[in-house]
C-alpha cells in the first residue's frame, strides 16, 4: 500500500484516503444531475513560483483542491476522474535529463503510478493527445470564489484545451461540499497535526522566559514540528504577540516580525499550527512569560476560558454556529461585568454591539487543507449576518457531525475599538472607564481549539495545558 510518511515516528497517509475523496466526489456529483456520454473531472495542480526574477524557488506546497483528490506533492501536474468509472489519470512534468544531475532521480511514469495509486500515468505534453482518444463530452472544470480570500479558483488550462466542451459551474460547490465534511482517514491525519502542534506549543511555554525575543518562542515551536513531527510546513504565519502585540489580531507579517522583547509581566499571544500532508492545525496559547499570572491576567484569562468552556460543553450537530459566537460572547462579557470591567445587562450591550469591542473576530472556522478551510458560505449555505462581530464569521451554518473547526473566543483591549466604545454614548454606558483603561496596555487573550463535531458534542484535538493552575504547573521550573 503506497503511503506518505515523513519517517517511521510520523503519521502514515495511504494513498487510499484520497481515493476515497475521488469516490465521495462522483456520489455526489451524481446526485446533483446524470451525465451523458464520458464527463471528465479536470484539475491543474500548483506550479513552482519563483522569488521574483531569481532562479530561488518558493518552497513548493500543492493547491488544496488538487491535494485533496490526488495526493500528489509534486509541481506541475494535471489530473483528471472520470465521473462514470472512477478511473483515474494522472499527468506528470516531462522532465529533462539534466534533472537527474541536479534535482534527483528521474521518476518513470510507471513509478508515479504505483506512487499515487491511480490507473494511468502520462506526460503533460500528452494531454491533449490522450484526451482526444477518450472524446469527453465535457470536461468539468474548477471555477468559483473563495469566500473568505475572495479570489477566484484557478480552472484548468493546457494547449488545446479550447477544443472541448468545458463546464465551471458543476464542480465548485459540490468538491467544496466534499471538503466540509471529513472523512475517518482525514480525522486521523488531522488528529496527528493537532497533537505534534500542542507538543510544539507546550514545548514553547515550557522553554520561555524574559528577555526572549518573540521570534525566538516562533523557533522553538518550528523546531519541534519539524523534527518530532515531520512537518516541514506552518498553515500560516506565526503569530507571536507579546505584551501590546498581543491585541494585533494577525501580528506576525513583514512590518511586525516578531521581534519584540518579551518582558516581565508581559502576556504572550502564540497563534501556530504545523501542516502535515497539506492538512493544518491552527491553535492559539495565551500565557504569562513569567509563568505565573497576575490578578488581571486571571481575569481576562478565566473570562476567555469560560467562553470556550461554554462552547465547547454546548456544540454539537444541529446547533447554529452564530448562536456558538453568541453564546461565547455573551459569557465572556459577563465574565467581564463580575470583574468591575462592565455595568449594565449582557443583552443590552449585545445589542449594541459591545461584544465586538472586545472581540473583533468571528468565534472560529473550518480547518482542513486550508487553515480557513473551504464551504463557509457556499450558495445553499445561510448568508453572512451583518450584526457587529456576527458579520466577521467565516461560516454560518448548522453544524453537523464530521465538520471541523477552531473554537477561538478571545478578549482584546484594542486602542482605536476602545476610543470608538468611549465616543459611543450607546456603548460607552457600558464600560467603567478607571477600570478599563488600566489594560489598556495590557494586549489581549485568545484560547483557539481544533475540535472535530460529532453527533453528541464534540471531541478536542488539542492538547495543552488550558486553566491557569495547568499553565502555572506546567511553567513552573523543575
Amino acid at each position: 500500500m503506497a503511503t506518505f510518511q515523513m519517517g517511521p515516528h510520523t503519521h502514515s497517509i495511504p494513498m487510499s484516503m484520497f481515493r476515497e475523496n475521488r469516490e465521495k466526489l462522483l456520489r455526489e456529483l451524481a446526485k446533483k444531475r446524470s451525465f451523458e456520454g464520458r464527463a471528465l473531472v479536470l484539475l491543474q495542480g500548483g506550479d513552482n513560483l519563483s522569488l521574483y526574477d531569481t532562479d530561488v524557488d518558493y518552497v513548493f506546497r500543492q493547491e488544496s483542491y488538487f491535494m485533496y483528490l490526488f495526493g500528489v506533492t509534486e509541481p506541475g501536474c494535471f489530473g483528471t476522474v472520470d465521473v462514470t468509472t472512477g478511473s483515474t489519470t494522472l499527468y506528470v512534468p516531462r522532465l529533462p535529463s539534466e534533472y537527474a544531475v541536479w534535482m534527483g532521480p528521474l521518476l518513470k511514469c510507471v513509478d508515479y503510478k504505483q506512487k499515487y495509486e491511480v490507473d494511468a500515468v502520462y506526460y503533460v505534453d500528452e494531454i491533449d493527445a490522450k484526451l482526444g482518444e477518450l472524446n469527453p463530452t465535457v470536461l468539468l472544470t474548477l471555477c468559483g470564489t473563495n469566500t473568505d480570500s475572495g479570489l477566484q479558483a484557478k480552472p484548468a488550462f493546457f494547449k488545446g484545451i479550447e477544443k472541448y466542451v468545458i463546464d465551471t459551474d458543476i464542480l465548485f460547490p459540490v468538491i467544496a461540499e466534499c471538503r466540509v465534511i471529513k472523512s475517518p482517514a482525514e480525522i486521523e491525519v488531522l488528529r496527528y497535526v493537532a497533537r505534534v502542534s500542542s507538543d510544539a506549543h507546550k514545548e514553547v511555554m515550557k522553554a520561555i522566559r524574559p528577555g526572549w525575543y518573540e521570534y525566538q518562542g516562533e523557533s522553538v515551536f518550528l523546531h519541534h514540528s519539524y523534527k518530532v513531527g515531520g512537518c516541514r510546513h506552518v498553515s500560516y504565519t506565526c503569530i507571536c504577540g507579546a505584551g501590546t502585540n498581543s491585541a494585533i489580531l494577525h501580528y506576525g507579517h513583514a512590518a511586525s516580525p516578531n521581534d519584540r522583547l518579551i518582558e516581565d509581566g508581559h502576556m504572550c499571544l502564540f497563534d501556530m499550527g504545523a501542516n502535515y500532508g497539506g492538512y493544518a492545525a491552527d491553535i492559539t496559547c495565551s500565557f504569562p512569560v513569567n509563568g505565573k499570572f497576575t490578578e488581571d491576567q486571571k481575569l481576562i484569562y478565566n473570562a476567555v476560558l469560560a467562553a470556550r468552556d461554554a462552547v465547547c460543553a454546548t456544540a454539537k450537530e444541529g446547533e447554529c454556529w452564530v448562536q456558538m459566537h453568541c453564546l461565547a460572547n455573551r459569557v465572556m462579557l459577563g465574565e467581564l461585568k463580575k470583574g468591575g470591567l462592565l455595568v449594565g445587562e449582557v443583552d443590552d450591550m449585545m445589542k449594541a454591539g459591545l461584544n465586538a469591542i472586545f472581540q473583533p473576530h468571528g468565534l472560529g472556522h473550518f480547518l482542513g487543507l486550508d487553515v480557513h478551510d473551504v464551504g463557509g458560505y457556499l450558495d445553499h449555505c445561510p448568508t453572512r449576518r451583518t450584526e457587529p462581530g456576527v458579520n466577521r464569521l467565516r461560516t454560518a451554518r448548522i453544524l453537523q457531525a464530521g465538520m471541523y473547526l477552531t473554537i477561538e473566543p478571545g478578549c482584546y483591549f484594542i486602542e482605536p475599538l476602545l476610543n470608538k466604545a468611549f465616543a459611543d454614548p450607546e456603548l460607552s454606558k457600558f464600560l467603567v472607564k478607571e477600570q478599563i483603561d488600566r489594560f489598556r496596555d495590557f494586549g489581549g487573550v485568545r484560547i483557539e481549539d481544533d475540535v472535530l463535531i460529532t453527533k453528541t458534542g464534540i471531541e478536542n484535538f488539542t492538547l495543552v495545558p488550558r486553566t491557569v493552575e495547568e499553565i502555572e504547573a506546567w511553567m513552573a521550573p523543575k
